[in-house]
């Protein structure tokens, strides 16, 4: 199926709203593994202020059994995040749609968006919270695994067991995911067939429109993520500060520079255009692949 077709099919295509959860997991699955290595050196980056080179002398003196670890954690969070993020917004989508046989307007994807990256971050904060102690390198002592991160959780009450422990940093977690996913899904769609109507090859403008999304909005929404990585590498006692106190420090950590905060962007733009270029062009192949089928059959 082209992508100028797309229009003639979104009725079909959001029906179709449980065979996104599936295409949305293999999607995320493949890109993670792929990917995982910049990301991590990212991570090092935001927690330390390194530059790339620093990052990664870090990595190697720390050796190649280690540095896979902490992939287990985004590696079953970003499956699951693409089973939620492409499944509850062709949901909600459904929902919110006034006439399905006409295309989406650009309210009702900003909505579809704004409301699964809402859903994405309830369920995934904690498997980001534990992901991010793992990663962080001065921790290493301390945790050692991902039971001993879950056992220090465990020993809190029930009401510090979610505040402090599993769902800590949720508020801007909460904020970058549903404007992230608003973003994305906004124009993702838009740009795709804009691209497709050129008469590029099939596979290429997914790719593209994709990449460049996902770049532009990871790169707006990039000194949330550094937030993020220092709240919730944060555990127990006089290592936790407030928001206020957190985002003063992460300031403070950079030399209160702009450009200091953004020390990562350049592997973010690599890793970006990769994850979201790969998710978003096996996504719409796999998609448009089922929704052909079922019009076969």
């Amino acid at each position: 199926m082209r992508h100028g077709d797309s229009e003639k099919t979104e009725g079909e295509e959001r029906r179709w709203s449980s065979g996104s959860y599936n295409v949305g997991a293999v999607a995320s699955f493949l890109s993670t593994i792929i990917t995982f290595p910049i990301y991590k050196t990212i991570f090092r980056q935001q927690i330390h202020a390194f530059s790339i080179q620093e990052a990664i002398q870090q990595l190697r003196r720390e050796g190649l059994h280690r540095f896979y670890r902490g992939l287990f954690p985004p590696l079953l969070s970003k499956t699951l995040q693409g089973t939620l993020l492409f499944g509850t917004h062709d949901s909600f989508l459904h929902l919110l749609t006034r006439n399905p046989s006409e295309p989406c307007t650009l309210g009702e994807r900003w909505a579809a968006g704004f409301l699964s990256g809402s859903v994405e971050a309830l369920v995934l904060n904690p498997f980001e919270r534990v992901q991010n102690v793992l990663q962080d390198g001065r921790k290493d002592a301390r945790f050692p695994n991902i039971r001993s991160i879950l056992q220090e959780f465990n020993s809190y009450g029930p009401k510090e067991r979610l505040v402090v422990g599993y769902y800590r940093g949720l508020s801007p977690v909460l904020l970058r995911n549903s404007l992230g996913s608003a973003l994305y899904f906004s124009f993702k769609d838009p740009l795709r067939d804009s691209l497709a109507a050129r008469g590029l090859p099939s596979w290429l403008p997914a790719l593209v429109s994709g990449s460049v999304n996902g770049t532009v909005t990871c790169l707006l929404l990039y000194p949330l993520s550094v937030l993020v990585a220092n709240i919730q590498s944060q555990v127990g006692g006089r290592d936790l500060l407030s928001l206020r106190e957190s985002a003063w420090s992460v300031w403070e950590s950079h030399g209160r520079k702009l450009t200091l905060l953004y020390r990562g962007g350049s592997l973010l733009v690599l890793r970006s255009c990769l994850t979201w270029g790969l998710t978003t062009a096996i996504h719409d192949f796999l998609r448009e692949n089922a929704a052909h089928r079922s019009q076969v059959a």
